[in-house]
Parts: structure tokens; C-alpha cells; sequence
């Protein structure tokens, strides 16, 4: 069974994306941001697992027609999403018309990479028992912002982690915001939230501060990240994932901390610029790091 340098896991969503200026219906969650993002870096050994309905399948066969590997799991219906923007970009509103089967154990069985990545939307999409699982095989890397969502009448209330002790002894990488730093640690200072979130056992802390760059803490450093400025912002959505993409791909590699930061941090500002996916190069990255 081939080990993959980089997987990741989660939901591919049919989204619908409200704007002042616009409505847009499209494919999104992590799964399929990060799929399309990765593209672009050319990384030839990335396996995307996903779940979704059978008329959904369309979106897989594009995939695949990129060149990517992806393994589908069946499930009844697919995730259907609507994010609800206001003038402000950083602040959305959510709903959630439609749901997808939980991953589970068996379901990931030939699962085999160097890194994990878990692209969670909603609260009950890995269980603890799916996170200990992958924890064996791979360092894994989790985007915080799912656990922290619960649905209730279509609508996506922030709420705590209550399996958030006990899973992060399982999570080498994870990601907050900074709204989702603070409903995670109760903390608003974001050096403060790192340390403690190292405390309970992650071992690489990302938390993005929107305009404000981002930090990472490891290994007792902390590493400030620069927020590269967007000559415009079209559209935000897939951004945090685009950072994901960006800094496992480079540690991976195995460069700094601040080096993947930094990187991360440049193909948000291009992803930022376009609706849809990430679709710069890797040259036009390069040029968004040398511009500070």
C-alpha cells in the first residue's frame, strides 16, 4: 500500500456564496479547496478522500481530470453550504441545508500518508475515535473551525470542542482563527491562546489574524507571519484553507516554520484576489514574499 507525502480529509460542499454584490453557486469545503490549491504547487503524490452524493460526482471527475488522486466514500446527500457575507469580508453568516455520512475508522483503513490533513466543517464530521486513528499513522494536521460549529435549524452556531482535551494529544498542526481561538482557549490575546493550546499537546500552533498576519508556535518560539497586502479582495472563502495548503506543503519539504508561514501567508493574499480556488504559480507566490 503506497504511503502519500500529503493527504487530506473532509467534504467536498455544494456552496452557495451571498454577497452585497453578488450570489455565486459553487463546489467548496476544505477537501475541495485544497485540492485545487495543491495543483498549482505541482505536488504529484497528494491524495484527496472525500464523501458526497452520486449526482455531486461531477466535481470529483474534474478533479481527477487535474491529475489528482481521490479516493470517494459513499454517502446519502452531500454538505450543502450557504455562506452570507456582509461589506465586511471577515464576517459571514452560515447555514447548512443538508448533511453528509460521518467519515469513519473503517472507512480509512487503507489510508496511508506522511501528513493528514483533516478539513472539518461541522462538529460531528471525525470523531475522537477517527482522530486517535490517524494520529497512528501520520503527523496529523487539523483546521479547528468545524469542531467548533454545530448546526441547529440549518443554522451554524459557534460552539465549544467538549473532546477538545483529549483530541489534541492527538494533533501534531492545528489552525484557528481568531474568533475560533477564542471560543477554543477563552483567550483573546493570541500568544496567550498558543501557549495554551501547545499546553494541551499540539506541537505546531497556526493561528491567523486576518490583516494582522499570522503566529506560529513550536518547540517554545514563537514566529510572527506578515499579512501580505491584496491589491483587492474579491472573496475570502477557502482562504484559511489556502494557508493550510501553503504550510504543509512547505514543511513537507521541511523548511522553517517561518518560511511555510510565509509562504501560506502569500497564497492567501493571491487566493484572496480571485474567486474560486487558489489558481496563481508558484513564481507569482514568490513575488507577493519579495514585495515587503
Amino acid at each position: 500500500m503506497s504511503t502519500h507525502n500529503l493527504c487530506c480529509i473532509g467534504y467536498i460542499t455544494q456552496d452557495k456564496i451571498v454577497t452585497p454584490k453578488s450570489t455565486v453557486n459553487m463546489p467548496g469545503g476544505t477537501s475541495f479547496y485544497f485540492a485545487h490549491a495543491i495543483k498549482h504547487l505541482s505536488v504529484d503524490d497528494f491524495l484527496l478522500v472525500t464523501a458526497l452524493a452520486d449526482s455531486d460526482m461531477g466535481v470529483v471527475e474534474d478533479i481527477k481530470k487535474e491529475g489528482i488522486d481521490v479516493k470517494v466514500l459513499p454517502s446519502t446527500h452531500s454538505v450543502c453550504f450557504e455562506n452570507i457575507y456582509g461589506n465586511n469580508q471577515n464576517e459571514r453568516t452560515q447555514r447548512v441545508t443538508a448533511k453528509a455520512d460521518p467519515f469513519t475508522v473503517e472507512g480509512l483503513q487503507d489510508i496511508n500518508a506522511q501528513i493528514i490533513h483533516l478539513g472539518s466543517l461541522l462538529a460531528d464530521d471525525f470523531s475522537l475515535d477517527v482522530i486517535k486513528y490517524l494520529s497512528q499513522k501520520a503527523l496529523l494536521s487539523v483546521d479547528v473551525q468545524g469542531f467548533l460549529r454545530k448546526v441547529e435549524h440549518n443554522d451554524v452556531l459557534p460552539v465549544d470542542w467538549p473532546e477538545k482535551k483529549e483530541a489534541l494529544k492527538h494533533i501534531h498542526i492545528l489552525k484557528a482563527n481568531e474568533a475560533e481561538m477564542e471560543v477554543l482557549t477563552g483567550c483573546t490575546e493570541p500568544r496567550e491562546a498558543a501557549l495554551l493550546i501547545a499546553d494541551w499537546g499540539v506541537k505546531e500552533v497556526l493561528l491567523t489574524l486576518g490583516d494582522k498576519g499570522s503566529l506560529i508556535y513550536s518547540n517554545g518560539q514563537f514566529y510572527e507571519i506578515p499579512a501580505y497586502p491584496a491589491l483587492h479582495i474579491v472573496d475570502a472563502t477557502g482562504c484559511g484553507d489556502t494557508y493550510m495548503v501553503g504550510y504543509l506543503y512547505m514543511r513537507n519539504k521541511g523548511v522553517s516554520y517561518q518560511e511555510a508561514g510565509c509562504y501560506a501567508a502569500a497564497m492567501c493574499t493571491l487566493k484572496l484576489q480571485s474567486h474560486g480556488p487558489f489558481s496563481g504559480s508558484k513564481e507569482a507566490i514568490k513575488k507577493v514574499i519579495g514585495s515587503l
